[in-house]
């Protein structure tokens, strides 16, 4: 059985109940996601061959000193970095470290900023100098694949749909969906209920209601959907090594369908490559 809570009388844990938020959360949520929008922004300036996942950690923590926010991955529960920097066939979590980017790299950037009281996340990819053209269409179908499961997203409908969107898209674009991680809920905490699966059917899953916040972040891969977690604890790798990649939008739930809170005010929400035509 599924409970609902409303967050403002919510305890500052995971209860496995999901959070109702009202107005000002969501106001709330506008200001934290626009910081991290706006600094993923900044990075695709940054991202280039040469440049080493280290030296993007240090700009996301100055970035977010200089915008009144904090890296909520630093020291969250042993982390001791400010972003997650995925390459080439690291799924999520990489570590940044001195290892410079090469030609021809993809890299997921995943930042997570608490300001005031809430936590806005997202991702993106970028691509590192002239890519081959089966990462580029990787990238292009994972996108496609996070606007699809935001679509289904509304008042009535479960979360199943979402998985179910993405599910059907990248296999029918013969590429696979990770299982091992998913999207969650978010706002007062970094990660609540609901698990948002990229996978599954329609019918399943707890009822979406007006007021839920959570992120969408399907991980495609290029090859077969398994994984594994690296000696470190925390950086998982595809592991055939095929290439893989993810995009992530925070979204809130209104009364007809969602905001999204984390879109790119200069339309860089997919860095590198062709802005969307509507």
């Amino acid at each position: 059985m599924v409970n609902y809570i409303e967050a403002a009388s919510a305890p500052m844990k995971n209860t496995g109940a999901i959070r109702i938020y009202g107005p000002e959360a969501f106001e709330g949520m506008r200001k934290a996601c626009r910081i991290t929008s706006d600094c993923l922004d900044a990075l695709a300036d940054i991202v280039k061959p040469g440049v080493t996942t280290n030296t993007i950690d240090r700009f996301v923590f100055q970035f977010g000193l200089d915008h009144g926010a904090l890296p909520a991955t630093l020291n969250y529960r042993g982390y001791t970095k400010s972003v997650c920097t995925s390459i080439n066939h690291v799924v999520c979590h990489g570590i940044p470290d001195d290892k410079p980017l090469r030609e021809g790299d993809i890299v997921n950037i995943d930042v997570t900023y608490w300001v005031d009281g809430y936590h806005g996340d997202s991702s993106r990819m970028y691509p590192v100098g002239q890519i081959k053209r089966a990462a580029e269409r990787l990238l292009e179908v994972t996108y496609e694949c996070l606007l699809r499961g935001i679509a289904t997203v509304r008042p009535g409908t479960r979360t199943g749909a979402i998985g179910q969107a993405i599910q059907t898209y990248a296999e029918a674009e013969r590429c696979s969906v990770v299982r091992d991680f998913c999207g969650h809920g978010v706002g007062q905490l970094f990660h609540d209920t609901p698990n948002i699966l990229h996978y599954g059917r329609a019918s399943e899953g707890p009822e979406i209601r007006e007021g839920m916040i959570f992120t969408i972040e399907p991980m495609i891969n290029l090859g077969k959907p398994h994984v594994k977690v690296l000696s470190d604890g925390w950086t998982a790798v595809t592991r055939d090594r095929s290439l893989t990649a993810q995009y992530e939008h925070t979204v809130g739930v209104t009364s007809d369908g969602c905001e999204i809170f984390t879109l790119s005010s200069k339309g860089l929400d997919r860095p590198g490559l062709p802005p969307l035509t509507v």
